[in-house]
């Protein structure tokens, strides 16, 4: 007789199978991340490929592009595309650090207050709540002003700790639901600990949605570590694409005609924000049977 232990994982394999047969279907989904690895390898590759550091003066100022410089030079004679190839790998890098610091810490509150409830679930929301009415923008303008150096980690990190409460609230919601189904009322009766029947049991159920998660927490780091950037409280070293757009417009850019040194940033950071919603769009589609294109 099959028991309910050996049911579980053929279900969850066939769950994996039927969701990669409409991933690779989905446009969306592929266009998305499609852009998104474009994006990223040029990102990795491309200071590889061109030689001299992204703030170098050159000899050329307000250059147009051209077969020298792909994406013209500066009023300083900066080359843009060398900006532009370092600006995303900052850009990808503040992502990952500002979105799995806030993924990690809003799924560690979210499993444990909605598994254990009760007195820890108030304390857990509690929390939450006094996070989430703080405003964020506010308190990062202030932590950014008073830092004597400020780095791509350190932006990433403050974003982070900012950024949790909202995915926390989601995943307890999830975990809510999850707690008293019958796999889990049967790993409890076996002996398993909490952070077993969290690990074993309900995380690998809410995968998918825990990823898209990740990725609106990854987007969202990187709206406000470019907004950070713009206003002049980004990195006080290196180059982002927020702070390719923040010296585009202190040295007038835009008054002088010189739209190559504003639009690839500007266009960079549209596009790797955009293309990971699009996907977002596209994994829901994926993972719910009722939104799925037939």
């Amino acid at each position: 007789m099959t028991t309910l232990q050996e049911t579980e994982p053929r279900e969850q394999e066939g769950v994996r199978r039927e969701a990669l047969h409409f991933a690779v279907r989905n446009g969306k989904l592929m266009a998305g991340f499609g852009i998104v690895v474009v994006l990223l390898v040029l990102g990795l590759a491309g200071p590889l490929l061109v030689s001299g550091t992204p703030n170098e003066y050159g000899t050329r100022p307000i250059s147009p592009p051209s077969a020298e410089h792909w994406l013209g030079t500066t009023t300083f004679g900066q080359d843009i595309f060398l900006q532009f190839v370092h600006g995303l790998r900052a850009t990808f890098l503040v992502g990952v650090i500002g979105g799995g610091i806030a993924a990690v810490i809003g799924m560690l509150v979210g499993f444990v207050a909605g598994y254990r409830g009760g007195a820890v679930d108030e304390v857990l929301n509690m929390l939450t709540n006094v996070i989430l009415v703080i405003p964020t923008l506010a308190v990062l303008l202030i932590i950014n002003a008073y830092l004597g150096i400020r780095s791509v980690a350190v932006q990433g990190l403050f974003i982070g700790l900012t950024q949790w409460p909202w995915a926390a609230r989601a995943i307890r919601a999830q975990t809510f639901s999850l707690r008293t189904r019958e796999f889990v009322d049967l790993a409890r009766m076996s002996g398993s600990g909490t952070w077993r029947i969290i690990s074993r049991e309900i995380a690998p159920n809410m995968s998918s949605y825990l990823f898209m998660t990740f990725i609106l927490l990854f987007g969202g780091a990187i709206l406000i570590a470019s907004s950070l950037d713009f206003i002049g409280l980004g990195p006080t070293e290196g180059v982002s694409l927020g702070l390719m757009l923040q010296n585009a417009n202190q040295w007038s850019a835009l008054q002088l005609g010189m739209w190559w040194w504003f639009v690839p940033p500007g266009a960079g950071i549209t596009a790797i924000v955009g293309a990971l919603y699009v996907a977002n769009v596209g994994l829901d589609e994926v993972f719910n049977p009722k939104l799925r294109e037939t």
